[in-house]
Order: C-alpha cells, then sequence, then structure tokens
C-alpha cells in the first residue's frame, strides 16, 4: 500500500467497537476498547493492534481484490465522518 490512512487520533473508532463483531472480546461492555487510553486515544496495544484495527494491512491482505486503495481509504474516511456525526463531532 503505497498510502497511509491519515488518522487523526480522536478515538472515535476505538469507542464504538461494539458495531465490529470481531472486537467483541475487547469491549468493555460500554463499546470501548479496553485498549485504549481515554486520556491520550492512543492504543495501548498499538503495535500489536488486531489486524482489523489496521487500515493498511487490512487492504493488503483482504480488500485488495476488492477495491482500489484509493476507494477503501475514502470508504475509512467516510466511516470515521459516520460515526462523528452519530456522536455529534461535526455537523
Amino acid at each position: 500500500m503505497k498510502k497511509k490512512f491519515k488518522c487523526i487520533q480522536c478515538g472515535i473508532c476505538c469507542r464504538n467497537i461494539h458495531l465490529i463483531p470481531e472486537l467483541k472480546d475487547f469491549d468493555l461492555g460500554d463499546g470501548v476498547c479496553k485498549y485504549l487510553n481515554t486520556e491520550t486515544n492512543l492504543c495501548r496495544i498499538y503495535n500489536h493492534r488486531p489486524e482489523i484495527c489496521n487500515v493498511e494491512k487490512s487492504f493488503d491482505n483482504h480488500y485488495n481484490k476488492l477495491y482500489s486503495e484509493e476507494e477503501y481509504l475514502e470508504m475509512n474516511y467516510k466511516g470515521c465522518q459516520l460515526l462523528w456525526k452519530r456522536k455529534k463531532i461535526i455537523k
């Protein structure tokens, strides 16, 4: 993957893992990942995070035959925007 996903480290995805069945074991019970540092919005296991939490690795290993790199990144950015709107972070 040539481009990187430009994460702004807002933590919104890590606060909504109840929407991702593969991460149910990481959920504190309120949708927040047990590895999210809620003060810094950074992952405590970033270097060892699940593949589903790594946009580039997920693309390379699962989605590169279904989408172009641009399409996949755009879908991920749109997912962020939907979560922001849901939490009323943006209008």
